[in-house]
């Protein structure tokens, strides 16, 4: 009997031991008792932040991975920074192909008490080339009082709550920005940003604008309409949106993507008044990718499987194309992560189905040319996705700058009801790998399918039309584009005897189209004498007539280097160095 005993004590004693380093290496029990799961794996560059942690220790996380980011324009490393629900007395400042996530249900579960800031100090100032970062899902309150954020494009803010005021430079220039489904308690201020789309946001006040102001849907906006004195595009609603999926948690440690639902004819912000509308799926039905493991194959064959995928922060090198056959898939991006076609195939096509859901994602072209980089549904298409359409957020696209690259076209939309929220397709006109014959790419957008809707879309520097616009129906909603700065004279950029390719083309056959907030610029540096003929082509596009396609455009040309000789069709005085901005009323 004491033998029985002393076997049944030892088991017990063993039972325990390994309780206990279960508990320890899945964390099955939280300190308030409640059971929890195992952290997904993620892979080394997302990095998990608990309010459990000691501020100091979340600072040297913070601190080391900025450090390394500040100026690290074209490098290799990405990071996804998660903070958990709970309070942090931390600043977080933001360099390049880093984002930052709350994982809380609404962005008042995470508070960052000290701010969140995206400076140029490594660039004295000019945030024209502060690309590639974001931050979502975030309560921020800036010690100082005051946000800044100065980026150009691809660096969004999306659902944050900010208490306090935001300014969107450095005492210098910043070009380009998105922020959506945001609460400003305070005053925004612009500064010397040249252009912006606010969407489905709020704010105390407004102050400032230079070339080109877009407001969609959003609340309390106090300027009201004035184009172009100043230069501001307001329109009350947002016609169809579905707000950017995002990485969640619960209060058991069960990580989720949420999913907003389609909305139609809506303004403001969605998270006011608790967890916004939508469904959450567990992480359990996604294939968490890692760039150091994982290939088109193996991603290939989860897709086949039915699972959704989650990429990791990373550079993924493609020797086959990721192919999206079924419909309601979502394919989420974390901390920038890159889809590089490595030999000539597509990084990705998304087929003619419902319900696609893509975002976070940089397209890279490689050194083989790629036709297309990324491309949506089959060319002729007649089905209708109106009822659940495929969209697109935070989808960025480059050719060149990091290296030798070439693309035909980067993105071409063949499907019909496709939502662009926040596109920025760029040949690159810095970095490795640029040059008139380096990095060769005729197009950035094409678009064949009907009732396409984009919010914040620009298009940099592709060597033929910048967007060709085939579809009927579509919607462009903020449009930034430069011409290529390196045309090396005006013979080699005629299209027939028209004196270079316009910015944005609709083609002749296209029946209806409209377009709100158009600015489109030119530096010609390598030969200023260069001259575009028309910055937009588009039929029936007479300004001030019902139904006209294009409302508020401004044309620049940025230091008097070249000239746009007309704004649309003949239209509008030239920008050059006598006039440099033109502004066309609607």
């Amino acid at each position: 009997m004491h033998f029985f005993r002393f076997r049944l004590a030892r088991y017990i004693l063993v039972i325990a031991a390994v309780f206990l380093c279960l508990q320890t290496k899945f964390n099955l029990l939280g300190a308030n008792g409640k059971p929890l799961i195992a952290e997904p794996d993620f892979g080394n560059n997302v990095v998990i932040i608990d309010p459990s942690m000691p501020k100091s220790t979340v600072q040297n996380i913070i601190d080391n991975i900025f450090k390394q980011q500040q100026s690290n324009q074209f490098g290799n490393n990405r990071y996804a920074i998660l903070f958990k629900p709970g309070i942090y007395n931390n600043l977080v400042r933001v360099g390049f192909y880093t984002q930052l996530m709350g994982l809380g249900q609404t962005p008042d579960e995470v508070t960052i008490n000290g701010g969140v800031q995206a400076d140029a100090a490594w660039y004295d100032g000019d945030a024209t080339q502060n690309f590639w970062r974001g931050a979502e899902n975030i309560n921020v309150i800036p010690s100082s009082g005051t946000m800044k954020w100065a980026v150009s494009q691809a660096s969004p803010l999306r659902r944050l709550h900010v208490r306090g005021n935001i300014v969107l430079d450095d005492n210098s220039w910043s070009s380009g920005g998105f922020m959506s489904d945001t609460l400003v308690d305070n005053q925004i201020n612009s500064g010397m940003q040249q252009q912006w789309l606010s969407r489905n946001s709020r704010w105390g006040s407004w102050n400032g604008s230079n070339w080109n102001m877009v407001f969609v849907g959003d609340d309390d906006f106090v300027s009201g309409s004035n184009w172009p004195n100043p230069p501001n595009t307001v329109l009350k609603d947002t016609p169809i949106i579905r707000e950017k999926p995002f990485l969640t948690i619960d209060n058991k440690g069960n990580y989720f993507v949420f999913v907003p639902a389609l909305s139609k004819k809506s303004h403001g912000v969605t998270w006011l008044n608790g967890k916004s509308n939508g469904v959450s799926v567990p992480i359990s039905k996604f294939y968490i990718a890692k760039a150091s493991i994982d290939s088109a194959s193996t991603i290939n064959e989860a897709l086949s499987k039915g699972k959704h995928i989650l990429f990791t922060p990373g550079i993924y090198k493609l020797n086959d194309t990721i192919r999206v056959t079924k419909a309601d898939t979502i394919i989420l991006g974390l901390g920038i992560a890159t889809l590089q076609a490595a030999t000539g195939q597509p990084a990705m096509t998304i087929a003619d189905v419902d319900g696609v859901k893509l975002a976070g994602i940089l397209f890279d072209a490689g050194s083989i040319n790629s036709d297309v980089l990324l491309q949506i549904g089959t060319n002729g298409s007649k089905v209708s996705h109106a009822i659940n359409p495929t969209s697109l957020h935070d989808v960025f696209f480059r050719v060149g700058g990091a290296g030798p690259a070439n693309a035909t076209v980067s993105l071409r939309i063949n499907s019909n009801n496709v939502i662009g929220d926040d596109l920025w397709l760029w040949r690159a006109d810095h970095g490795e790998g640029v040059g008139w014959t380096t990095n060769n790419s005729t197009n950035g957008l094409v678009v064949n399918g009907d009732d396409v809707t984009i919010y914040g879309l620009a298009v940099e520097h592709f060597q033929q039309y910048q967007t060709v616009w085939n579809g009927n129906g579509g919607s462009v909603y903020f449009y930034q584009s430069e011409a290529p700065y390196d045309v090396p004279d005006q013979k080699s950029w005629m299209n027939g005897k028209v004196n270079g390719f316009a910015s944005y083309k609709v083609a002749d056959s296209v029946i209806s189209h409209k377009a709100w907030g158009i600015g489109i610029y030119c530096y010609f540096s390598t030969n200023p004498d260069v001259k575009l003929q028309n910055a937009i082509e588009a039929p029936n596009s007479k300004i001030g007539l019902n139904g006209a396609m294009f409302h508020d455009m401004t044309t620049v040309s940025l230091g008097g280097t070249g000239e746009i000789t007309h704004v649309i069709d003949g239209w509008g005085s030239a920008a050059n160095q006598s006039f440099q901005v033109i502004r066309l009323a609607k």
